[in-house]
């Protein structure tokens, strides 16, 4: 860039030869500039040539870093922000009618017949006014909940997504029977997991995703433009018995332009949809267990935080129910391990704590043969407290894991007792709260509660220990590898999923009877 300057010596005047100029404040830029003074034989002025380079610098977002999201898939499958555009409506036309001319003396019958048939050939409405072409309509976005999508990856990789627009009016200016309107933009339909939240970026609940085939629109397709006669003013009157869309000055022709689509900045929270939460201190044998109750094949290793992303498995229905089996399935989910310090961030910290959302029953694998299983078990339980004080009201069943040990079959007795201990008896009317209230109710991703049960507040809840809350449904020694009492801990697991389920039909059919 070379700039001319005119350098008066009382005062200095720049004369640019271009018309835009840049700051540095504005852009990290880098610039290299070249000074050539030039003092002429008057002194009464001098020029100065400066030749500068812009260079800008571009920083790539991790989120949409292709090896980002190998390396470290646990930090952005669940949560993501994209921005949706619906197309724009398509642009009318304006027309003229058709030249007609008086019939001549020569001319015959037949042929004026054929003008009035015509004349009568233009698209009319019920009442005889005449029916003219309009832009086609912008597509629409929806984003609807999909069985076959597990996590929200995908859409890091792309995250503006935007519709077609709609047709214009294939007109040549002429008002003929054979105009169309213009083609509607098909709807631009995004797939996501099912249980995922759509709300606005830092705005309101949109819709909760938590059965397969819902769905929601986020953005609607602008409207399309009207068609427009334009006519001699002598002849407006006439034509206006005929349809209103008659221009009447230049500034009519906005309304053949189509309407704008919408652009909506959207922030989507998957939260699993499961039934039983599997929760506990990393290497306690939650993959194990999941395992061996269900066809899900998580990573297993005898290091801590082998999972990083929940992993789904289905348990069958209770076979006692006989034919009701089949509608006492149950989906778990087992999460990543939990430690000491998560609230504060610690290992792999607290957000994947909001998949327990939707669950109505948590199951406590907990290491009998670690140095302080109890401890162990406290800690767990303080830490959902720290995240969501509901969490310990909804009923639980502790599994004490790996009593094929010596010092875990040892200590069985004792420790089972000294669980029973911790908790009182007194079951809060929370546990049987819909998918629905759970949206509205439980805290938001940063661990501050929205709204919650009047009867209690945010502070009283959080004041109150693990004590105050309900006991264990049943605590129940186990070894998953070795398959010791593994059946014994389905029948407790399956007896605490239908208490639940009979907890909710109550609560269902009172709040029927109140309505």
């Amino acid at each position: 860039m070379a700039t001319l300057v005119s350098l008066p010596s009382a005062y200095l005047t720049p004369r640019l030869t271009i018309d835009k100029l840049f700051f540095g404040p504005l852009l990290p830029i880098s610039t290299s500039t070249k000074h050539n003074w030039d003092l002429n034989k008057s002194g009464k002025s001098r020029f100065c040539t400066i030749k500068s380079r812009l260079t800008t610098r571009t920083k790539e977002s991790p989120s949409t870093n292709p090896d980002t999201l190998l390396k470290e898939p646990h930090k952005y499958f669940d949560q993501v922000i994209i921005t949706v555009r619906s197309g724009d409506g398509g642009h009318g036309a304006v027309l003229t009618m058709p030249s007609q001319q008086r019939a001549t003396k020569w001319q015959g019958k037949h042929e004026n017949k054929e003008k009035s048939k015509k004349k009568l050939s233009y698209k009319r409405d019920f009442d005889g006014s005449l029916i003219l072409p309009v832009g086609g309509h912008g597509g629409d976005v929806v984003i609807y909940a999909d069985e076959g999508k597990d996590t929200l990856l995908e859409l890091h990789k792309k995250s503006r997504h935007n519709a077609k627009r709609g047709g214009n009016v294939a007109a040549m200016g002429v008002l003929t029977s054979q105009l169309r309107d213009g083609l509607a933009a098909p709807t631009l339909r995004i797939p996501v997991p099912v249980g995922t939240v759509v709300k606005r970026k830092r705005g309101k609940l949109l819709a909760d995703l938590a059965q397969p085939g819902d769905e929601v629109l986020v953005a609607r397709g602008g409207q399309g433009g009207i068609s427009l006669i334009e006519m001699p003013e002598y002849r407006r009157k006439k034509l206006m018995s005929l349809t209103t869309n008659v221009m009447r000055d230049e500034s009519d022709k906005v309304l053949v332009l189509g309407q704008p689509g919408e652009e909506v900045s959207l922030e989507l929270i998957l939260r699993v949809v499961a039934d039983v939460g599997l929760i506990g201190l990393p290497n306690a044998g939650k993959s194990t267990l999941l395992a061996a109750i269900t066809l899900a094949k998580p990573d297993i290793a005898d290091y801590p935080f082998t999972t990083l992303m929940p992993n789904l498995g289905r348990l069958d229905g209770d076979p006692d129910l006989g034919p009701g089996q089949y509608s006492s399935e149950a989906t778990l989910a087992d999460l990543p391990g939990l430690i000491e310090g998560a609230h504060l961030g610690k290992g792999l910290g607290r957000n994947f704590l909001r998949h327990l959302r939707r669950t109505r029953l948590l199951v406590h694998v907990v290491d009998a043969s670690a140095d302080d299983p109890l401890n162990d078990y406290i800690t767990v339980r303080e830490e959902l407290r720290m995240y969501n004080p509901n969490y310990l009201e909804r009923p639980y069943v502790v599994v004490l894991n790996k009593i094929d040990l010596p010092k875990a079959r040892d200590k069985l007795p004792h420790l089972t007792e000294e669980i029973l201990k911790i908790g009182s008896d007194i079951v809060h009317s929370e546990l049987g709260m819909s998918s629905r209230d759970e949206v509205q109710s439980l805290p938001t991703e940063g661990g501050e509660a929205t709204t919650l049960s009047p009867a209690i507040s945010v502070e009283d809840k959080m004041d109150k220990g693990i004590e105050d809350y309900p006991r264990p449904a049943a605590v129940v020694g186990v070894s998953v590898l070795k398959g010791i009492r593994v059946n014994d801990m389905l029948k407790e697991i399956r007896a605490a999923l239908r208490k639940c389920r009979d907890s909710n039909n109550a609560l269902e059919l009172s709040a029927r009877s109140r309505e």
